[in-house]
């Protein structure tokens, strides 16, 4: 890769194995936030955009939420995709908080709001809690060695959110694999196909599991998540069937996978630092710093999209009316000028202004929810396990949405 030639810099954008090679990704965002911190993308794979990689900008875009929409782009997708769903209905594949803007964005969120509240989070601690310990339990039972993202990280967030939903817990390893499918879709050992028509295939299933499930709580409402879904209204009005299907498949995504990642990474990171995990283990009263340290340091979401309504100029920078940008958020969480070294893992990181939830009116409905996960999940690590060392080679998956490791082979011994 050249860090002269603008292409190759803003290449890293579209091309899924940059982010599965962090040192090749924050290369050329160092040189992408000096010299050029909006530059326009051209890709064969996507239309054109305008990556924003600066921590200053990304928030400028994300505060003016009336100039800079998430319709009709939300995220990077390619463009044969874009142009399937479109020639197959009014150019959604789903409908979720990520894809709307106000009002009906406010409308939606406020369907799910309450539960996501910091106080009723805290309410669910006890539970999480017990979650966690079955999964270091499962650890235990390994003897001494695991893959801790397939054997552990995945699981344990997993088990939280869905159970949250209320859902069978026969039904979690087909909403594991959905998912794997849905956001893997750029590698090879986690999507189910190349071909865009097998990728949207992936959402067909989803909707009809969660269609289904739409109908049984309507029918038997119960005191889970599912229901106060299942159930809602708006403006007097239920919401259709593919509303609820598309709002069952961000919240039983994006509420265990992004989660999964940051555990993953932040373990990996404590074990590439190890004078941060005795630091952690000795002081467990940083683990709220921890815990943002090591969500800035994955930033399991890489990237959002906007459209401008009108021109808008960011960084001197025109914009023209109707373009997309791209929200680089792990390049936004390594900004030099916003946090000190910041290529330095730091457990007890101070004033840390972390953007991997977002910011504004689309800050992440589940933020609260991950957060007390992290923090629970190391603490009862951190007092069950000793001698914990990296025993293989990490890998990352390839993708240019959501994503983190996808194998981390570890051994450990436990008190």
């Amino acid at each position: 890769m050249s860090l002269t030639d603008l292409t190759d810099l803003t290449n890293v954008f579209v091309d899924p194995t940059a982010y599965a090679d962090e040192e090749r990704f924050h290369d050329a965002c160092r040189v992408l936030r000096r010299e050029h911190p909006v530059a326009r993308v051209v890709s064969d794979r996507f239309r054109p955009f305008w990556a924003i990689t600066r921590h200053a900008d990304v928030l400028e875009v994300e505060r003016d939420n009336e100039h800079f929409l998430n319709a009709p782009r939300p995220l990077l997708v390619p463009a044969e995709i874009e142009e399937r769903v479109a020639a197959n209905g009014d150019g959604q594949m789903l409908r979720t908080l990520i894809h709307m803007d106000d009002p009906d964005h406010k409308a939606f969120r406020g369907v799910t709001s309450s539960w996501f509240l910091p106080g009723r989070i805290r309410s669910l601690e006890d539970r999480i809690r017990e979650h966690a310990i079955r999964y270091i339990d499962h650890m235990a039972d390994l003897g001494g060695s695991c893959d801790f993202v397939q054997e552990v990280a995945v699981g344990f967030p997993l088990h939280v959110i869905l159970s949250i939903l209320g859902l069978r817990e026969e039904d979690f390893p087909r909403i594991l694999q959905l998912t794997k499918e849905a956001f893997g879709g750029d590698d090879d050992e986690l999507s189910r196909s190349r071909d865009p028509q097998e990728q949207m295939a992936v959402m067909l299933d989803f909707f009809q599991y969660f269609v289904a499930l739409t109908a049984d709580r309507r029918a038997n409402p119960t005191d889970d998540l599912s229901s106060v879904i299942a159930n809602a209204t708006i403006g007097g009005e239920p919401l259709n069937d593919f509303d609820t299907a598309s709002y069952y498949v961000i919240i039983a995504t994006a509420g265990h996978d992004t989660t999964s990642s940051s555990i993953a990474g932040g373990l990996e990171a404590l074990l590439r630092h190890p004078d941060q995990l005795a630091r952690l283990r000795d002081d467990p009263s940083l683990g709220a710093h921890a815990v943002e340290e090591m969500i800035r340091w994955v930033t399991p979401v890489k990237e959002f999209m906007r459209t401008t309504t009108e021109d808008r100029t960011i960084a001197d920078v025109t914009i023209p009316a109707g373009d997309s940008v791209y929200l680089a958020y792990l390049s936004a969480n390594r900004d030099e000028t916003v946090f000190d070294d910041p290529f330095r893992f730091d457990v007890g990181r101070h004033d840390n202004k972390q953007v991997a939830f977002g910011y504004g009116v689309h800050f992440c409905l589940g933020a609260h929810l991950a957060r007390l996960e992290l923090r629970v999940f190391f603490e009862e690590l951190l007092k069950r396990v000793d001698d914990l060392e990296l025993a293989g080679e990490p890998s990352r998956s390839a993708t240019v949405f959501v994503g983190g490791l996808k194998h981390l082979p570890v051994s450990y011994r436990m008190r």
